[in-house]
């Protein structure tokens, strides 16, 4: 497989807002029910480089399929080393295996970051996910039942989790 990673610049913020509003729609992915705009996420690539967790994109042959981020969990400083890992792929780019090709990078990145144990927010009924994420040895740490209204629908967040040190 022929891509290549980098730290996401400003240039690269359309291409991360559409890719990231293709997801939308499926009610497999965000809990988002509207599109974002530029201007929702004015300060947020800023804002991740400040944490000092930059947002990643994804190229194949010079064109973004994909991204992924690191968000601090909970905002408290016992929690330091705690991350939620978000990977968003194009449409054109889902299936052909990016996603195992890309889980084992983001956790060598994250070690490199100090991040110490990476978190997936998954939805219970995001199948391919979660198989991807078990794949790479996450293991399922809790289920919160119901608590995401899509479309007059409820749905259940499984909380994955891997420690990326020694235990």
């Amino acid at each position: 497989m022929d891509y290549q990673l980098r730290p996401a610049t400003s240039d690269d913020l359309p291409e991360i807002i559409s890719i990231y509003n293709s997801t939308i729609a499926s009610r497999q992915v965000t809990a988002d029910i509207t599109p974002i705009t530029l201007a929702d996420r004015h300060g947020w690539l800023e804002s991740h480089q400040q944490q000092g967790h930059p947002v990643y994109a994804i190229f194949k042959a010079e064109t973004l399929i994909g991204w992924f981020s690191f968000s601090p969990f909970y905002g408290r400083p016992a929690y330091r080393h705690t991350c939620e890992i978000s990977i968003y792929l194009a449409p054109q780019a889902r299936g052909q295996g990016l996603g195992k090709w890309i889980l084992p990078r983001t956790e060598q990145i994250a070690r490199q970051q100090g991040i110490k144990v990476l978190l997936g927010f998954i939805f219970s009924h995001n199948i391919p996910s979660i198989k991807l994420f078990e794949h790479n040895e996450y293991q399922r740490w809790g289920e919160l039942p119901q608590i995401a209204e899509l479309d007059e629908q409820r749905y259940s967040l499984s909380i994955l989790g891997k420690h990326l040190d020694a235990v």
